[in-house]
């Protein structure tokens, strides 16, 4: 079920109220119910993609507790982890494989087709599937102990604020949260994760819906408009996805928090890295260290020479943008962020300091870059995104811009506006011009009414999915 729809914002509260009406110390009982809450929502989607999320789940429950005692526990790891691959790469992949099979045979002559698959892409399997990957593997490398409680473990793995688009948490952090006994209610906590739902909320159909009228307009059928018209359209679509994945990691993040847990920050103010690696060590946090841990690290990471490590960069991102989807789209925008992290590495820029004038052009160079690179991530196919290119570059086109009904620039602007300055405001002036947590109260309850009030009046409730939520 969708959090920024009528159907959520009307369950939610009988959740918690369900919830915090057992008490603290039937915690098992606790747990029992949020699984069976995380189960039900996740059947609203399609019942039957539940079996994939339980095959995951029992796969990797008991082969982590089969690891201790196994005579080649490296075996036993490697046939874990291909097992519960299965259902991912057989829904991401099969229709990406038989395709480019078919493609270079019909290069040579041959036309052999091996019909593809129509069904959807289960909802959230590659965040749940990477989750309990790296559980096995911190099981594998003693990080961790294998959790006994199987409803502990399905929890930590199909948790529902976090399945449908992570964040990818780690059992070091979210497992102990479910074994121990909770208060009965952590008034701070839920307060500050209202906060976060609150300007989650605000983010997605305030700002990212809102700017997706625009950009779908324009990118769906990008050769009808002005190369100016497809720069704005790409500018935009770098907004969208910000505001559309962090506004759900808030929400993830907030529902956690009113229930009495803490998961993984997954943003933090992405467009202001001074370079594409720290752009990595800001967006979608969980991901970046999932493959750091468990891809990066165990290739020799950085404890290697300069052109292994290189080549571990590289692979690393080319990872990354397959785990995005099966195209080669994801695949070139994956290879972009790696080539471009590799070329910074040769020339040392990370070890330089600068001072505000020089840090400022790194920003915005950072951010064209990443701009350019959401192209390929954005369109459909490679020819798509090479012909958005080619039309920004086309000097013999007109300069004007298309322009929609008259409310919804005015609201992009808007809002483009106050996430800038609210992320400005925590990049630079943490301390400086809160609102939402001023001391006062009549400041942070008229903050919370004015963003309310503009949610209700100007945001977009299509129920649209997120976008990660197709990943």
């Amino acid at each position: 079920m969708i959090f920024n729809s009528f159907n959520f914002i009307i369950l939610f509260p009988l959740i918690f109220l369900l919830y915090y009406v057992i008490p603290a110390k039937y915690g098992k009982t606790r747990n029992i119910y949020l699984f069976v809450v995380s189960y039900l929502l996740y059947l609203q989607w399609k019942p039957v993609y539940a079996l994939v999320l339980l095959w995951v789940t029992i796969v990797t429950y008991f082969s982590a507790l089969q690891l201790k005692t196994a005579q080649h526990p490296k075996t036993a790891l490697t046939l874990s982890i291909i097992l519960s691959l299965i259902p991912l790469l057989f829904f991401k992949y099969f229709n990406f494989v038989n395709d480019s099979i078919n493609d270079i045979l019909s290069m040579v002559g041959l036309n052999f087709h091996l019909q593809g698959l129509n069904w959807a892409i289960p909802i959230g399997i590659s965040f749940y599937t990477f989750q309990a990957l790296g559980y096995l593997c911190d099981v594998y490398y003693k990080k961790w102990e294998a959790e006994k409680n199987f409803i502990t473990y399905a929890l930590f793995v199909s948790f529902f604020p976090s399945i449908l688009s992570g964040p990818i948490n780690k059992a070091s952090l979210v497992i102990p949260q479910l074994s121990n006994l909770r208060p009965y209610f952590d008034y701070s906590k839920a307060v500050g994760g209202l906060k976060l739902l609150l300007w989650g909320m605000f983010m997605k159909v305030v700002v990212a819906d809102r700017v997706a009228l625009y950009v779908d307009t324009v990118l769906s059928n990008y050769m009808n408009y002005t190369g100016t018209s497809c720069l704005l359209a790409g500018f935009l679509y770098t907004i969208q996805i910000y505001a559309d994945f962090a506004g759900y990691s808030l929400m993830a993040i907030g529902i956690g928090k009113v229930l009495g847990f803490e998961l993984t920050e997954n943003f933090r103010r992405p467009y202001f890295a001074t370079s594409v690696t720290d752009f990595w060590h800001r967006w979608h946090i969980s991901l970046s260290t999932w493959l750091k841990d468990y891809i990066y690290i165990p290739m020799g990471g950085s404890k290697c020479s300069k052109l292994r490590n290189y080549w571990n960069i590289f692979v690393t991102f080319l990872v990354s943008g397959i785990w995005h989807g099966a195209n080669w789209t994801f695949i070139v925008w994956g290879c972009i962020h790696g080539l471009c992290q590799i070329i910074e590495k040769m020339l040392g820029l990370q070890k330089c300091n600068y001072g505000w004038a020089a840090k400022s052009i790194r920003i915005v160079t950072t951010f064209i870059i990443v701009n350019f690179a959401w192209i390929f991530f954005r369109m459909p196919t490679l020819a798509d995104a090479c012909g958005i290119i080619a039309r920004i570059f086309d000097p013999s086109l007109p300069t004007s811009i298309y322009m929609a009904s008259l409310p919804t620039p005015l609201f992009i602007v808007f809002g483009v506006i106050i996430i800038f300055l609210k992320d400005l405001r925590d990049e630079f002036f943490p301390s400086h011009f809160q609102l939402m947590n001023n001391k006062s109260i009549y400041i942070r309850w008229a903050t919370y009414v004015l963003i309310l009030a503009t949610i209700i009046s100007s945001g977009v409730f299509s129920s649209d999915q997120f976008i990660y939520a197709n990943f």
